[in-house]
């Protein structure tokens, strides 16, 4: 019997994105390398946990949450996460950012200075400015200031993010044009915190990291794992925690925090996807036949 591997998610590191497993071994991904796995035959999705720890009741989590934590472990890690407004205290300096992900979804976010620009890069972010650097509560003041006059959200659902990636333009320049409108209007507010040093708009594009620059369209993403399913596909891109595979039924995306929780093994058959998948909508008047 093949060995059992957990996977702990996707992380984005200086060459590119990586799967890490639990026990610290880590897969780099590149363009055009197979990704393949089945779930184990018999398996359920397991609490992955929280803050380093395992779940003390090893308790069972639905197959489609994004999360693969218990309710328990869920509260312990959002009552020591900055994103959740559990910490008030670190001293670290924090920057404010706005993130452009496709036409008409621009979010504001802040994150530790010392992280540079990996949070835009697990976010799936296509393009970001800095809008400034200071202490956490001003950062998060900077924040709130751009969510109450501007109406800019925090938060964006990687559903959105997805269904826009195949409207992106061509052009880096473009890709920038919000990000420059909303960066004028952002500094033009009066309130800012003065302990907070603003950043000049500089856009910083992803598209190539990401290797979306002439990538096929997705046609569908994966909506759950099940035991004894399988995925398996060519790397053509990859944003934030989704893989794009090419398989014969066509490009279908993989958000990777569905992979957390469960016993995975090696697949060795076909470049097919044995596992739910939702379709993504279609064009107005385009019709096809049904592809999962």
């Amino acid at each position: 019997m093949a060995q059992a591997w957990k996977c702990a998610g996707l992380r984005w590191s200086g060459p590119g994105p990586e799967l890490v497993w639990d026990g610290g071994r880590r897969s780099p991904l590149s363009w055009g390398k197979r990704v393949a796995f089945g779930v184990a035959e018999g398996a359920v999705r397991s609490c992955s946990g929280a803050r380093g720890h395992a779940c003390p009741v090893r308790a069972v989590v639905p197959a489609r949450g994004t999360g693969a934590r218990c309710e328990e472990c869920g509260r312990l890690d959002r009552a020591h996460s900055v994103a959740a407004d559990g910490v008030a205290d670190d001293p670290r300096p924090y920057r404010v950012y706005l993130a452009w992900f496709g036409p008409g979804l621009v979010k504001v976010g802040i994150t530790a200075a010392e992280r540079g620009s990996a949070r835009l890069l697990e976010q799936g972010a296509v393009s970001f400015s800095w809008l400034g650097t200071g202490p956490l509560m001003a950062a998060r003041r900077t924040e709130e200031l751009l969510r109450a006059a501007l109406r800019v959200p925090d938060r964006i659902p990687y559903a959105e993010k997805r269904a826009v990636r195949a409207e992106l333009p061509v052009d880096e320049g473009e890709r920038a044009l919000e990000l420059r409108d909303l960066h004028a209007r952002a500094v033009a507010l009066g309130g800012w915190p003065e302990s907070l040093t603003r950043a000049p708009f500089r856009a910083v594009d992803h598209v190539a990291v990401f290797g979306l620059a002439g990538a096929p369209a997705a046609v569908g993403a994966v909506s759950e794992l099940v035991a004894g399913g399988a995925v398996s596909g060519e790397l053509v891109a990859a944003a934030g925690p989704d893989l794009h595979l090419a398989t014969a039924a066509g490009v279908v995306v993989l958000d990777t925090r569905l992979m957390r929780g469960w016993e995975l093994v090696p697949a060795t058959g076909a470049d097919e996807v044995t596992v739910p998948v939702r379709e993504f909508a279609k064009p107005a008047g385009h019709t096809q036949d049904e592809l999962f």
